[in-house]
């Protein structure tokens, strides 16, 4: 009798193991400041992109081209932000740096800023449909839409190196800026990213 409660017992406590190990981890939740840097998987992350945004746009507008086309036509430039490539090894949001890299030229005061090619037709769809259906005093007129002096493009490439628990990933953003009207470019920019992780596991 003695023997069937100690087993009885034994099993018991085999089962809570079991329970605590596989089914009874919890999951705790903390909320960090937006720009608090964090690095889990050592991917590109959100941190990557703003920093990476930052540091280009403050380059490229230091350069010459910006200067000579002040004195040259006495204003502003307009700059519109074109296709950023992801040609990297992993999934990169580049929707996310993109909007970076906008609301760096935009709050610079440097450049003046042109909406991209999908934002440009649902606001001209807009005034279309004022046309009909505004009044004369508040429908916004067509063909007054302010062209693009310069259009800023490039990519995003990435290297893996990996063996035995280690990897190091190392990414490169190239960003060019081009004259619309003759064609040429005035700069380009290119930001290098090294990130080396250690695991104890070999499978990545």
């Amino acid at each position: 009798m003695l023997k069937k409660v100690l087993v009885a017992f034994l099993m018991g406590l085999f089962a809570l193991y079991l329970f605590t190990a596989c089914g009874g981890s919890s999951r705790k939740v903390t909320r960090v400041a937006t720009d608090e840097t964090i690095d889990i998987s050592g991917r590109w992350n959100d941190t990557d992109s703003r920093l990476t945004a930052q540091a280009m746009i403050k380059d490229v507008l230091s350069r010459p081209w910006l200067s000579d086309f002040q004195m040259k036509h006495g204003k502003k430039p307009t700059v519109i932000v074109g296709t950023i490539r992801n040609k990297s090894s992993e999934h990169i949001p580049v929707d996310v740096f993109v909007k970076d890299i906008e609301r760096e030229l935009i709050n610079s005061g440097e450049v003046g800023f042109v909406a991209s090619s999908k934002e440009r037709q649902e606001v001209r769809d807009e005034r279309v449909d004022q046309q009909k259906h505004a009044s004369v005093e508040t429908a916004k007129e067509l063909g007054q839409e302010k062209g693009a002096d310069y259009m800023l493009k490039g990519s995003i490439n990435s290297i893996v190196d990996s063996f035995e628990g280690q990897r190091v990933i190392y990414y490169q953003v190239d960003l060019e800026l081009i004259d619309l009207e003759s064609n040429t470019k005035v700069w380009i920019g290119s930001k290098k990213i090294k990130k080396f992780i250690e695991q104890d596991s070999y499978k990545w």
